[in-house]
C-alpha cells in the first residue's frame, strides 16, 4: 500500500501498485480525500469497484510507503481496524463489495483463493 502525490493537478492517491514503469504507475485505489467515505462504504457493505488509474511518470512528485508514523497508525491500520477488512483484498482488482478478482474467481468455483496458488486473469472458454 503507498500513497502517491502527484503534481499538475496537487492530489494525493492511496493504493496498491498495479504496475510500476518507465512510463508511468498504474494502481487500484481512491483518492486521498474520499479515504473516510471509502471506508464507510466498506463498512456498510455498499456496492463499489476500486479505481484502475495510470499516472504517466512526469505527474508522480513522490510515492511513499503507507507506513505509520510514531503513535499515528497507517491509513492501511486504520481501514483494517474500522472495516475489519485488509486493504489489499479490497484493492486486489474490481470486484463488487470488496471481492477481489481471485476470491470472485475462486468462490465461482468453489475453492479458496489461496489454495489455488494461481491468479484468475479470465474465465476459460
Amino acid at each position: 500500500m503507498v500513497v502517491v502525490t502527484l503534481g499538475n493537478p496537487r492530489d494525493k492517491f492511496w493504493g496498491m501498485i498495479l504496475a510500476l514503469a518507465p512510463e508511468g504507475l498504474s494502481m487500484s485505489g481512491l483518492e486521498l480525500a474520499s479515504f473516510d467515505d471509502f471506508v464507510v462504504m466498506v463498512k456498510d457493505g455498499e456496492s463499489f469497484t476500486p479505481s484502475i488509474v495510470f499516472f504517466p511518470m512526469h505527474r508522480i512528485e513522490r510515492i511513499e510507503l503507507d507506513l505509520p508514523d510514531g503513535n499515528l497508525p497507517s491509513l492501511s491500520q486504520r481501514f483494517s481496524s474500522q472495516t475489519s477488512v485488509a486493504p489489499a483484498a479490497v484493492l486486489d482488482s474490481p470486484g463488487a463489495n470488496g471481492r477481489g478478482a481471485d476470491e470472485q474467481e475462486a468462490s465461482r468455483r468453489g475453492r479458496s483463493a489461496s489454495a489455488s496458488g494461481v491468479r484468475a486473469t479470465k474465465d476459460p472458454p
